[in-house]
């Protein structure tokens, strides 16, 4: 197992603990990872920091997914250097430079081939909040419509928008397919929302002709209906005003439809066409949908690639822009340059940020020209010219395209969750390890006692999903009354008795208590998750063979720590006792 990392002389550690007494009594209550991870960093390369105290850790968390080629990669630095030292501006607005020009050819480089020919490139302000407005902004315009779809579990953004899509604030239970809809617009006010045009439905990628040929308006495609007022329903009991719907994910571990598997996929996908489709109870045709390839802050969870080329078929077969938020995923990180290219699918929409800056705020949107509707000036931030950020994001992407990093990220990642789930079966106090790629996490949950289903860690209903679409049915089997393959209309759900694999109760203490061990071993991990019940690794994709064995030694003694600790360990005997 890994050894931890021994205790710092008085000096440093003293000097260390003085500057986080001052952050604690300057700093507001707001603080997040500052709270769970007590380190003053001051200096770092690659996967290791080294802290005030003279500590070193290996950093799994890399800026929340910033840091694609870890801290200070000598490739970003030059970039960074070059710019400084020829005295170009490096603020610049939207104005064209060459810095810009080199960005967004790397950028084009990279795309789905689907999109890279028709594409148009909007820099936004600093961080993806930005950009999802400005994404949530320019679907609305286009197509004249006000909603949204996006799915239980994500968060796209902190924002007035991204808000909405994590939270739901002011919301109201209507009779719109039984989800919970927004009574407030937030941050989706449409802008320019009269330029309607007509867009063909192929389920492939959508094929506009420029300006000419792009999206049909609410009052044609959504039976004459123009944005009502919160609260207001149309005759046929549909809301008329839902900025937000919320859509099962499928995921294996804790499937809401307790199947998981493809076949849980399969239900999450007719769920969202009975929404889309029901002219009674359904939520009107809306501006776009949103989502994640891999849900990240949802707690790692990978959506099979069947189920992606799906919700591609639906938006397309009813001209609804899709929108990928590849904040996370991108430049990398789950083994293809972008989550989206492990299905083949091409997006209207991609929201960018995160990697996409070298470790520097940027965050971009790229959509299709058949989208470029919207007037000079509508959505504008003084930051969308950073010109440090652009360098390094254009030597990040380089980087990883020219030494296939995306590859060696899938390869590698697949190694990592095969070792995770052997440790896995090690203690009960697993529930799940899922991911793709460099993007991993392990969810934590009560242990099993004797009783219940199962005996070890996966035997209580977890599975151990290594990629998209992974596990088995699991709770009930959920059919269609008859048998059929139909969409649209309501779902009749037919519960047929199976052997009851329910997963275990989720548990944020204890995956608090891994981050607490694994810090204490010299390793730095996120938690993330609908409960906060998800270890999370996210280490730089430049990390070696034997930088991956050390993070895995050293999480499998935390973990080991954890499930032998007396509140759990005694809980357990206690369960197994009685």
């Amino acid at each position: 197992m890994g050894r931890a990392v021994g205790e710092a002389p008085a000096g440093t550690r003293s000097s260390h603990e003085a500057t986080l007494r001052r952050q604690a009594a300057r700093e507001p209550g707001a603080r997040t990872y500052a709270r769970a991870l007590p380190i003053v960093p001051v200096r770092a390369r690659g996967l290791t920091i080294e802290g005030a105290d003279g500590r070193r850790y290996l950093d799994c968390l890399s800026g929340a997914g910033t840091l694609a080629l870890g801290h200070n990669h000598p490739v970003v630095l030059e970039a960074i250097r070059t710019v400084l030292d020829s005295g170009a501006p490096l603020h610049a607005l939207d104005l064209a430079t060459p810095v810009q020009d080199a960005f967004i050819a790397e950028l084009f480089r990279t795309l789905p081939p689907g999109l890279a020919g028709r594409a148009r490139v909007q820099f936004c302000g600093p961080g993806a909040t930005d950009a999802m407005d400005a994404a949530f902004g320019l679907v609305q315009a286009a197509t004249g419509r006000r909603g949204l779809l996006a799915f239980s579990g994500a968060r796209h953004g902190v924002g007035a928008g991204g808000f909405e899509q994590a939270r739901g604030f002011e919301a109201f239970v209507g009779r719109a397919g039984g989800f919970e809809v927004s009574g407030r617009t937030g941050g989706f006010e449409a802008s320019g929302a009269a330029r309607m045009f007509e867009m063909p439905g192929q389920a492939e990628a959508l094929e506009g002709a420029g300006n000419a040929g792009a999206f049909q308006g609410l009052a044609q495609a959504g039976g004459g209906q123009g944005p009502g007022r919160a609260g207001e329903f149309d005759r046929a009991g549909r809301a008329l005003d839902a900025p937000l719907t919320h859509l099962p994910y499928p995921q294996d571990y804790r499937c809401p439809f307790g199947v998981g598997g493809a076949r849980g996929a399969d239900l999450a996908a007719r769920w969202t066409e009975s929404v889309l489709d029901d002219p009674r109870t359904g939520t009107p045709l809306p501006a776009g949908m949103i989502l994640e390839a891999v849900q990240g802050e949802g707690g790692v969870i990978p959506a099979s690639d069947d189920w992606m080329r799906r919700m591609r078929e639906v938006t397309a077969a009813r001209s609804v822009p899709l929108i990928v938020d590849e904040t996370q995923t991108g430049v990398g990180r789950t083994g293809a340059f972008w989550a989206v290219d492990h299905s083949g699918v091409t997006p209207d929409v991609m929201i960018l940020s995160k990697a996409i800056g070298g470790s520097l705020p940027l965050s971009v949107v790229v959509h299709s020209d058949a989208l470029d509707v919207e007037e000079p000036g509508v959505h504008t931030s003084p930051y969308r010219g950073n010109q440090l950020a652009m360098a390094a994001g254009t030597a990040t992407m380089a980087y990883v395209r020219e030494n296939h990093l995306a590859e060696r990220a899938a390869t590698l990642g697949s190694r990592m969750l095969t070792q995770l789930q052997d440790l896995a079966r090690q203690f009960a106090v697993v529930g799940e390890v899922r991911g793709r790629g460099l993007m991993i996490g392990v969810e934590m949950v009560e242990p099993v006692g004797v009783g219940e289903a199962g005996g070890g860690a996966l035997g209580a209903g977890a599975g151990a999903g290594a990629g998209a679409g992974s596990g088995g049915a699991r709770g009930a089997s959920v059919g269609f009354g008859d048998g059929s393959d139909r969409s649209g209309g309501g779902v009749e759900l037919v519960m047929e008795p199976q052997p009851a694999r329910e997963p275990r109760p989720a548990a944020p203490a204890l995956a608090t208590a891994v981050q607490r061990e694994c810090l204490r071993r010299g390793l730095i991990v996120e938690l993330g998750g609908r409960h906060g019940n998800v270890v999370r690794l996210l280490p730089p994709l430049t990390i070696s063979d034997e930088q991956a064995t050390a993070v895995l030694d050293r999480l499998a003694d935390a973990l080991e720590a954890v499930a032998r600790s007396s509140t759990y360990g005694d809980q357990q005997r206690h369960r197994q006792a009685g």
